[in-house]
C-alpha cells in the first residue's frame, strides 16, 4: 500500500509539473527574477499558513534547529532555486520543448544517483530500458549540434534535489517550508525594492496577474509536496523512471499548443525514450504478477 501510495503521490506531481507551461505562459511578460520572487514568497506563506491551521508550527520550529535539518535543506533550496530560475527562463523564451529535454535527462541521473549512492539494483530488462532511454538523449544531444545547457541545468539540478530529499530528515510539508523559508528573505526583499522604486508589475497591472501571482505559490508547493512524499515511499529508480510523465506532456504542449518547431531527428530521440518507458513499464507489470505466484510457491 505504501509504495501504490507513493506512485499515486509521483504521478499527481509529474503530472503538474507538465502542464507548468500553460500557467507560467499567461506571465510570461513579468521579468523573470520578479516571477520566480513570487512563487517563493507566496509558496512560503501558504506553507506556514497550512502549518499554523493544522497546529503543527510548534513542532516545526523545534525540529529545525538540528545540523542535519539545516545543511540538507540549505542545499535542497538553492538546488530548487536553480531549476525554477532555469525553468521559468526558458519558459518565457520559448525553449518548452528544451525545458522538456531537460527532464527527459533527470530521470536518467535519478535512477543512476539510485545506483550509485543508494545501491538501488535493477533487473536485466531494467538495465535495457535504461540503456535505450541513454541512448535517445544523447541522439537529441547530437541532434542539437552542442551541449543543451537549458536541459543539462534543469537536469542536474533536479536529480541532485530528488537525491537529496530521499534522505531528508523532516517531512514533506515541514521540509518544503524550511526550503522556501531559506529562499524568502532574498525574494521579499527583491520585492520590496522593485515595489519601492515602480519597477514591479504587483499590484499594478490588474486583479487578473495579482491572482496569477498568488497562485503561482499553490502551483508551486502542491507538486513538490507530491514530489517529497512520493520520494520517502518509492525507490528513486522508479521516482525516476516515472518522471518521464512530465517532459513528455512538456514536449507535446511545445507542438500542439506553443507551435514549436521540432525535426525529424529531434522525433527520433524522443522515439527512443518513450520505446524504453515501454519497456519499462512492461517489465514492472509481468514482475509484478510474478511475485505473487513467487510467494504462493
Amino acid at each position: 500500500m505504501k509504495t501504490n501510495k507513493g506512485i499515486w503521490y509521483a504521478l499527481g506531481a509529474y503530472i503538474c509539473w507538465g502542464v507548468f507551461p500553460l500557467y507560467f505562459m499567461k506571465l510570461r511578460h513579468v521579468p523573470a527574477l520578479e516571477l520566480i520572487s513570487h512563487r517563493i514568497v507566496w509558496s512560503c506563506l501558504m506553507l506556514c499558513g497550512v502549518l499554523l491551521l493544522t497546529r503543527q508550527w510548534r513542532a516545526f520550529c523545534a525540529s529545525v534547529p538540528r545540523p542535519r535539518v539545516i545543511r540538507t535543506y540549505l542545499i535542497a533550496s538553492v538546488l530548487i532555486g536553480i531549476n525554477w530560475a532555469v525553468f521559468l527562463w526558458a519558459i518565457i523564451t520559448n525553449h518548452i520543448i528544451e525545458v522538456s529535454l531537460g527532464y527527459f535527462l533527470s530521470p536518467i541521473i535519478n535512477v543512476l544517483m539510485g545506483v550509485l549512492f543508494l545501491r538501488e539494483r535493477l533487473r536485466p530488462w531494467q538495465w535495457a530500458s535504461i540503456a535505450l532511454a541513454v541512448a535517445g538523449v544523447l541522439y537529441l544531444i547530437h541532434a542539437y549540434g552542442g551541449l543543451p545547457w537549458i536541459a543539462l541545468g534543469l537536469a542536474l539540478s533536479f536529480g541532485i534535489y530528488g537525491l537529496v530529499k530521499k534522505g531528508a530528515p523532516l517531512g514533506s510539508l515541514d521540509g518544503l517550508t524550511l526550503e522556501t523559508a531559506f529562499l524568502f528573505p532574498a525574494a521579499l526583499g527583491y520585492l520590496l525594492y522593485i515595489g519601492a522604486t515602480g519597477e514591479g508589475v504587483f499590484p499594478h497591472d490588474g486583479t487578473t496577474l495579482d491572482l496569477l501571482l498568488i497562485g503561482s505559490g499553490v502551483a508551486t508547493a502542491i507538486p513538490l509536496l507530491l514530489f517529497a512524499s512520493a520520494s520517502q515511499r518509492i525507490p528513486l529508480w522508479q521516482l525516476g523512471m516515472l518522471q518521464y510523465l512530465a517532459p513528455t506532456l512538456q514536449f507535446l504542449l511545445g507542438i500542439l499548443v506553443f507551435h514549436e518547431a521540432v525535426t525529424t531527428t529531434q522525433l527520433v530521440g524522443f522515439a527512443l525514450i518513450w520505446a524504453a518507458l515501454l519497456i519499462f513499464a512492461l517489465e514492472g507489470y509481468l514482475s509484478a504478477r510474478g511475485q505473487p505466484a513467487a510467494a504462493k510457491a
